[in-house]
C-alpha cells in the first residue's frame, strides 16, 4: 500500500491564515470549502474521511492537496480568467516568504529588519533567484499574504514544547481515526473542546408581503411594527461550550453565562458522564487561561487526575490544530444540546 496522501508541513502562520479563511463569512464558497480540506489535511485526517465532512468526493479532496502542495494559498482562489504563468516556482516562492519572515540577525547581517532593497539583494545572493525587482518582490510578499507591519512579537509560535504537544495532539487524532491502536494509558474516546461567544440576540434585515404605508396607508390603520437594534444586554451575554467527538462525529454543547474555569470543569463533567469511568478520554483544548491548571488553581489537572481524563492543550498560537472549529459544519448534523 502506497503512502497516504497528506499535505505538506504548514507553519503557524499558514495554519491561522487557513483557520481565518473559514472563520470568514464573506467570500467564494469555493475558497472556503478548499481550505477545510487543506486544514483538515494538516491535522492528520485521512481523505476518505475529509470527502466525508466536506461532502465531496475522495479524488476532488487529493485534487485539492496536490494542488496545494504545488501551488499554495494561490491555488485556493479560483482562477475565472487566464494569465501569464508565475515567474516564480512554488519552492521559490515559499523560499522567499520564510527569509522575509525571518530576522536579519539570523542570516548575521548587521541590521534588524529587511528593506525591499536588501531583502532583494541577499535573495539573489543567495541563489533563491537569479533577479527580481523591488515592485516584483513587494507585489510576491503581498500574495502570499506577507506585509512589513509594526508588530511587537514575533508570529510564531514560541512553545518549548511544541513538538511534543503537536506530536500528541496528531496521536490522538490517529486514535480517533481509528488510524492507531491505543497502547496502555491511551484514551479510547477523544474530544475537541472549546469556546464560542458571546452570543447575542441581533435582528436581522428580511422581507415580506405588508400593507401599504405611507400616503396610501389605509385610514384608522395601526402603524406598523419596527424591529430596532438594541445594544444594551440588560441580561448579560451567553457563551456556548462545544465538544466535538471525534469517533461518533457527534457536537456537544452547553450555555453559559461565563466563560470561566468552573464553567468549563462543569461540561468537562457532562463529558465524563456519557462514558463509562474506565474508559479513558482526551479533551483537546487550547491554552485559553479556563482551560489552564495553575499553582493557585489547580482544579482542572486534579480532576482529570482523578476522573480518567487527559488533558491534551494545542501548542501556544496553534489552536488551529483543534478541529472543532473545521468540522462544525458537519457535526452540526448530529448535535446534542444538553
Amino acid at each position: 500500500m502506497g503512502e497516504r496522501l497528506r499535505v505538506r508541513e504548514i507553519d503557524d502562520d499558514e495554519g491561522q491564515r487557513l483557520v481565518r479563511i473559514i472563520r470568514r463569512g464573506s467570500g467564494s464558497v469555493v475558497t472556503w470549502r478548499r481550505a477545510q480540506m487543506v486544514l483538515l489535511s494538516a491535522q492528520g485526517m485521512a481523505v476518505p474521511a475529509i470527502a466525508k465532512v466536506a461532502f465531496t468526493s475522495e479524488d476532488r479532496v487529493r485534487d485539492v492537496v496536490r494542488n496545494f502542495n504545488a501551488d499554495g494559498f494561490s491555488s485556493l482562489y479560483p482562477k475565472y480568467k487566464g494569465g501569464r504563468p508565475p515567474k516564480f516556482t512554488l519552492g521559490q516562492r515559499r523560499e522567499i516568504k520564510k527569509i522575509a519572515k525571518s530576522k536579519p540577525a539570523e542570516h548575521d547581517l548587521p541590521f534588524s529588519t529587511w528593506s525591499l532593497a536588501k531583502l532583494a539583494d541577499f535573495l539573489v545572493a543567495e541563489g533563491v533567484v537569479d533577479d527580481i525587482s523591488h515592485e516584483g518582490l513587494r507585489v510576491l510578499l503581498r500574495a502570499e499574504g506577507v506585509t512589513f507591519q509594526r508588530i511587537k512579537t514575533w508570529k510564531a509560535s514560541k512553545d518549548p514544547r511544541y513538538a511534543e504537544k503537536k506530536a500528541r495532539v496528531e496521536q490522538l487524532y490517529a486514535i480517533a481515526d481509528r488510524e492507531a491502536v491505543p497502547q496502555d494509558g491511551d484514551p479510547q474516546i477523544v474530544f475537541c473542546l472549546d469556546e464560542f461567544g458571546p452570543l447575542n440576540l441581533q435582528p436581522r434585515p428580511g422581507r415580506q408581503w405588508a400593507a401599504v404605508s405611507g400616503k396610501r396607508k389605509e385610514p384608522g390603520r395601526a402603524p406598523r411594527p419596527r424591529m430596532r437594534a438594541t445594544y444594551t444586554r440588560t441580561a448579560g451575554v451567553r457563551h456556548l461550550l462545544a465538544a466535538y467527538e471525534l469517533g461518533e462525529d457527534k457536537l456537544f454543547g452547553h450555555i453559559k453565562p461565563r466563560k470561566t474555569r468552573a464553567r468549563f470543569l462543569e461540561f468537562c463533567r457532562y463529558l465524563r458522564s456519557l462514558y463509562p469511568a474506565t474508559t479513558r478520554i482526551a479533551i483537546i483544548c487550547d491554552n485559553f487561561s479556563p482551560h489552564l491548571s495553575t499553582r493557585k488553581d489547580p482544579r482542572v489537572g486534579t480532576w482529570a487526575k482523578a476522573n480518567n481524563v487527559e488533558i491534551a492543550y494545542t501548542p501556544t498560537n496553534s489552536s488551529w490544530l483543534n478541529r472543532i472549529p473545521v468540522n462544525r459544519p458537519s457535526a452540526r448534523r448530529h448535535a446534542r444540546a444538553a
